[in-house]
């Protein structure tokens, strides 16, 4: 069904409104989004009455991030069942959406698993219902306390690579309460430091082609109160000639068996750029972004976005019923064709660490990614 869109209260005043939240109104479930497409000029809410709507809003990056689809992807499933809409159809449909980022598919697996499992116990759509959506409810407080151990963990590791504080800390895309159940993954480890003074300079790339860095990234530490400086993705070889990072902090979308990490475009040349000048570079995701049944960098699917996103510039605008995709300020010549990955591939040799929640993995190998996951199994089922 068509989306709704509310406009948020008072703009003179931060606002808390989550990234994702389930509500019941009188005429049936809905999953309300904060439409990331819309930031910063606006905040504004997204409701989803369906599994179709919350899919276009995936595919449109109104809602995005690893663990935040992994969310989302399991909501839907819940709203699809609450509905009364096929749950395969919709479970198949969410968990295509967006290739690259593995929790989405984990997210929708727990909460159709939940729904089966139900179904197959009672026979009952409405307990099997209430199943997938006590599912996603646990995955989204799972998320949030894995936001928090990340962040101590991911300080303690900046702290023991980098003694006496006074971090210059250089990141890439958004990783903030944005993507998350909670404070976010490798943006979450920047404001523990900056919460307890360790914070010199946060580093923002634009990130291109979509600015979420300069949309997003700059928007979570402006609210924060952070000292930032948002920068062009080609601007950062500069930086680290200067001796101006002392860190480089990104998130991960899918990580392989092997430890080669998939995430925002640009993450690779950065991840060269730290080993040339001799700075950490690690990620920060939670377990449910390690895949082991990706074997390596080369397995991962990357998705390929449309080629106007880079031909053309588009502020964040009200929707238009019937508007084509584009419409932009164009920047290339008509017919200009564009290479517009969503993501590259760094090789584990050029991770320093792999911060989890359940632990910080270094040096990255296959072998203690795996060990890292059993563990994790084992705490799960206890």
């Amino acid at each position: 069904m068509a989306d709704q869109y509310v406009q948020s209260g008072d703009d003179s005043k931060p606002t808390e409104i989550p990234a994702i939240r389930w509500e019941e109104p009188p005429e049936g479930p809905v999953l309300v989004l904060l439409d990331q497409t819309r930031l910063p000029a606006e905040e504004v809410e997204l409701v989803c009455t369906d599994a179709s709507a919350l899919v276009e809003a995936i595919r449109s990056l109104a809602v995005r991030g690893a663990p935040l689809l992994g969310i989302a992807g399991a909501y839907g499933v819940a709203l699809a069942a609450a509905r009364g809409f096929d749950v395969d159809e919709a479970a198949a449909v969410l968990a295509g959406a967006r290739p690259t980022a593995v929790n989405l598919a984990v997210g929708v697996r727990r909460s159709a698993a939940a729904y089966r499992a139900e179904l197959a116990k009672s026979g009952d759509q409405g307990l099997a219902a209430g199943a997938a959506l006590a599912a996603a409810r646990r995955l989204h407080q799972e998320d949030a306390a894995a936001s928090a151990a990340m962040a101590e963990r991911g300080l303690a590791l900046l702290d023991e690579l980098l003694p006496g504080g006074g971090h210059r800390i250089l990141t890439h895309c958004n990783t903030g309460s944005l993507v998350s159940g909670g404070e976010g993954t490798a943006f979450a480890v920047a404001l523990a430091a900056h919460r307890t003074g360790r914070l010199r300079r946060l580093w923002v790339d634009e990130t291109r082609p979509l600015l979420q860095g300069a949309r997003l990234t700059a928007y979570e530490a402006a609210r924060s109160g952070m000292a930032y400086t948002l920068l062009t993705d080609n601007a950062a070889g500069s930086l680290f000639a200067a001796g101006e990072v002392d860190a480089v902090l990104i998130g991960a979308d899918r990580i392989a068996a092997d430890g080669s990490v998939a995430n925002k475009v640009g993450s690779y040349p950065l991840a060269v750029l730290a080993r040339y000048h001799h700075v950490p570079f690690i990620v920060v995701a939670p377990v449910t972004t390690v895949d082991p049944d990706t074997p390596d960098g080369a397995s991962i699917e990357v998705e390929q976005r449309a080629g106007h996103e880079v031909t053309e510039i588009a502020a964040p605008q009200a929707p238009v019923v019937g508007a084509e995709a584009g419409g932009g300020i164009p920047v290339a010549p008509l017919g200009t064709q564009a290479y517009n990955p969503a993501f590259d591939v760094t090789p584990p040799e050029l991770v320093t660490a792999i911060v989890t929640e359940e632990g910080v993995v270094s040096p990255v190998t296959a072998e203690a990614l795996a060990e890292l996951c059993a563990r994790s199994r084992e705490v799960t089922i206890s």
